[in-house]
Parts: C-alpha cells; structure tokens; sequence
C-alpha cells in the first residue's frame, strides 16, 4: 500500500503531531538533522550514464556505488522490501530497501519515514524486471525530517493562486514549474554571453535614486534615515547607464529589477527584471538587427529551435521583424481608418471619447495616435513587429528624427501581443533634453503621475558629451513568458507579488 493511500483522510493537524512526535523522538536519540551525509551522484547524471543499459549490460559491469539524497515523494512498503523515489535538483530516482540489504533495524526505522523526508542513501545501481534504473541501498540515512505533509495535487483554478503562494510546494510538486525556471536562468545566462562576446560590460547601478528617471512610471518612494531623504526605487537604470556611456565605458549593460507602482494583470508586476544595453556610436536600426540576433540565438542555445510554440501558434525568431509605423499598425488591423483621419486632432479625440479610451487631455496628435493603437491594435501583434517613429512628445529621452522633428528614431518590439523591448538613438543634446524634461515637469503639474522629473546632475552629465549612443531596455520576465508557454507573468516571477492574506496555521 503506498503512504498517500494511507494518509488520505487523516486530519492534517493529526498528520503533524504525528511527525512532530517523530521528530521529538530523534532528538531523543540524537539523530536530528545530522549533516553528515555526502552524495556524488544526481539522478539525472545517472540516467545519463547508465539509463540506456539493459539490465543484463548493467549486470556484466563492476558494482556501481553511488551516493545520493533527495526528498522522498513517493514510498512503497511490502513486508521484508520497500521502494522509495527521491527527488533531487536534477530528478528522481527509485531506491530499493530490504531486510538483506540494509538490516532489519534500518528497513524498519525506514517504514516511519514520511513523504517530504529528505533521505541519503548509499547503494549499487541496478535496473528491476520492468527496466527501471534503480540503487539498491545499503545504508540509509535520514537527513531531514517534513513535519508538514506535501499536497496530493495541484489542481483547478482554486490552487493557482497557491502556487504563487507557496512556490516550494509548486517546485516540488509540479515538474512543468521546475522547468520554467530552469529554462529563465538558462535564458538570461544566454542573454548574458551574447552581450559579452560583442565586449559589453556588466556593471551594476543604484536601486535607490534620489530622482526616478529613465521612464515614464509612478515609482515606490521610501526613506533613507541616517541621510534624512526620500528615496526613490528605481523604475529604469537608463541614466545612470548613459552617465557611464559619457565616462567612456562604450558598451554597458545590466540584468536586474526595476520597481513600479502601477496595477498587476497576467502582464504587469510591480517588481520586475529588465535587461538594459547601450552602445556607443550605433543607432536604433542597428538596435533592431541586434535584437532579432539575439533572440534567434537565444532560442537556438535555451531550446535548441529558433521556432517556439506560443499559446497554440507558431512563432518563427530567424525570420527578419516586421517594421511598421504606428499609422501603419493601426491601419492594418482598422483599415476603415484614412491616413487624413489619424492625423485629425479632433477626428482623434472624437473616437478615443466614443470607445471610451483613457488619453491626456493635452496630448497632441501622435499622443492620442498612441492611445488608439495601445488599446486597439498592440493585442494583435502576433508575429515579431518593431513598431517605428515613436512622437516626440511621448519620448523624452529618445533622439528626434533628422527629416521629422516631431517623431524620435525609436522602436517598441511585440510578440505574441505584448511589448517585449524599447530601444531608441539616444538624445545627447543637453539643451533639447533640459527642455523635454520641463514638458514633462509641465505634464506632471497637469496631473500626470508618470511624467518625469527635470534630473539637473543628469543634465550636467550631459553637457559633458555622450557620444551618439543607441540604447535598449528588453522585459525579461515577458521574454522568459514566450519561450516557456506561459500566458501570466506570475508564472515565470519565483515570488509574484500578491494581495495580502492572513497568515495561516
């Protein structure tokens, strides 16, 4: 009979106090978490090397004596013999406890273990009449005793939001989940070798800013005491990135958090990871062909296909990015729109009012083209598409355009739907950046929460020179979303932030 047949049904508080008394027990002997044991196998290491063998070519060898621990996650009794599944980083693996093997005592003491016990063993590998790669143990040891049973199943919508509560349970429950974040870390280890065999830098800049810059964001304010000063958490490292461009480290990039105060949705999280470049002397077309380079390469490294699976469709990263304006995008989805009519002011804000679509009041004509395309048209961005010539008024910190003042050499890239990378040729007139940042100041007086702040010191840096440098942000947790299939965000944020909840027994 397996344990969970025999736990189902029992009172959970029940189930405690009977591991509780367990533990009581071994601190009584002596034997509570010893930290002795050594392994030097992982069970994916061992499918690896001997997982193709059959069980008579295993035979034929010399005994294989492996050290390995793991979480117990599944246990199976039968008189003088027991099987046992331990779960480690890399996997599981079956183990085979008996009477001949490990002696009565320690067969016996192995029947009160509990599923979640972390247990080392010592044994030779060997494959059962079913073929299944397993240790014959010749010591056991217990390592860590699980007071708190672990849950039968995920399932249902009523569990998710328990998932990103208690995410150990999901990691050591839940397979898929495991996967996800193995594939995020592989992800941003590719990211990070491409950036540095091009020679980018990696550096690390301030969380703590006594101005929020780099992005138009309502930040999370805090005190810093023995200074006496508000501070404020970072909502972009951009112009601390750029203040080292302009002390000549050319190509610069980070990986790190950004924090904004704004809503939670399947796409948004107030605390979140963002990879930021500049390179000097590079403009943002050459952004957009590095961008499609990277991320090809990054599929090909992560997933071993520059061909990914997204919610059912199929999205191809070696193909070149679509390349449209944002007249163009609107135009392709809402044909019944005329170019004469997107650039009507008062056409503009006539439909905006109709669908009932938020947009600044003192917006101009490329703001509320804007707001349309963001509430009609950016969903529909299935396929890789840069979305080009971004208006001035909505980029203040990108470079304006030589042959059309009013719109700024900037991209915004959506897949699948969602905007995935920023990138724009910076602006390094000091005097056209003093003045953006006063129409911003304007714009925060008209009650803009996420206008920008006028950052005197960044405009000192400026007047020193930056060279003509091409930047970009990319949204890591939007990315690691794509290549893993995820449709939230919360799935692929370890510990999403959530609505607060009474603590729990």
């Amino acid at each position: 009979m397996t344990q969970e047949n025999q736990i189902t049904g029992h009172d959970e508080n029940q189930i405690i106090a009977e591991r509780r008394s367990k533990l009581a027990e071994l601190r009584r002997t002596g034997y509570a978490f010893p930290n002795t044991f050594r392994r030097n196998q992982l069970a994916f290491g061992l499918y690896q090397q001997f997982g193709e063998l059959s069980k008579e070519k295993l035979e034929e060898l010399p005994d294989v004596v492996v050290k390995v621990a793991g979480r117990m996650v599944l246990k199976r009794v039968m008189g003088k013999a027991s099987f046992a599944t331990i779960q480690d980083m890399s996997g599981r693996i079956q183990l085979y406890i008996s009477d001949s093997d490990t002696g009565e005592a320690t067969h016996s003491a192995f029947k009160h273990y509990d599923l979640g016990d972390f247990v080392g063993a010592e044994g030779t590998l060997f494959k059962t009449k079913t073929g299944e790669l397993s240790i014959r143990v010749r010591q056991l040891q217990l390592l860590t005793k699980s007071i708190r049973p672990l849950p039968e199943k995920f399932h249902g919508l009523t569990d998710q939001e328990q998932k990103y509560r208690q995410r150990y349970l999901d990691l050591i429950t839940n397979e898929d989940t495991r996967k996800v974040f193995v594939t995020r870390s592989k992800i941003i280890q590719a990211i990070r070798e491409f950036l540095v065999a091009r020679d980018y830098l990696e550096v690390e800049t301030p969380m703590m800013h006594p101005i929020p810059g780099g992005a138009s964001a309502r930040p999370f304010s805090t005190h810093h005491n023995a200074l006496d000063m508000e501070l404020y958490l970072r909502i972009a490292p951009e112009l601390y990135l750029k203040r080292l461009v302009i002390g000549g480290m050319e190509k610069v990039f980070e990986i790190n958090r950004n924090f904004r105060n704004e809503g939670i949705s399947t796409r948004h999280n107030p605390e979140f990871t963002m990879l930021e470049f500049y390179e000097a002397y590079q403009d943002f077309t050459y952004l957009m062909d590095f961008t499609e380079a990277m991320f090809a390469e990054t599929a090909r490294k992560v997933l071993g296909a520059t061909q990914i699976s997204y919610q059912g469709q199929t999205i191809d990263l070696s193909k070149p990015f679509k390349r449209l304006t944002i007249t163009q995008a609107i135009q392709t989805f809402h044909p019944q729109y005329s170019d004469a009519q997107l650039q009507d002011r008062e056409f503009l804000t006539r439909t905006l009012q109709a669908m009932d679509i938020h947009y600044n009041s003192q917006d101009g004509v490329g703001g509320l083209q804007l707001s349309l395309f963001d509430e009609t048209t950016e969903h529909l961005l299935f396929e890789p598409t840069f979305i080009v010539d971004y208006p001035a008024e909505v980029s203040p910190l990108a470079r304006r355009n030589d042959h059309n003042a009013d719109i700024t050499d900037r991209f915004e890239l959506y897949i699948a739907g969602r905007e995935i990378a920023n990138g724009f040729s910076e602006l390094n007139d000091p005097e056209d950046q003093a003045e953006r940042f006063m129409q911003q100041v304007k714009a925060k007086d008209a009650g803009d929460a996420e206008a920008m702040h006028y950052d005197a010191d960044y405009i000192r840096a400026l007047e020193h020179g930056l060279p003509p440098t091409a930047g970009e942000g990319i949204g890591i947790d939007r990315l690691v979303m794509l290549f893993t299939d995820s449709p939230s965000i919360r799935d692929v944020i370890l510990f999403p932030q959530l609505r607060g909840k009474a603590s729990e027994d």
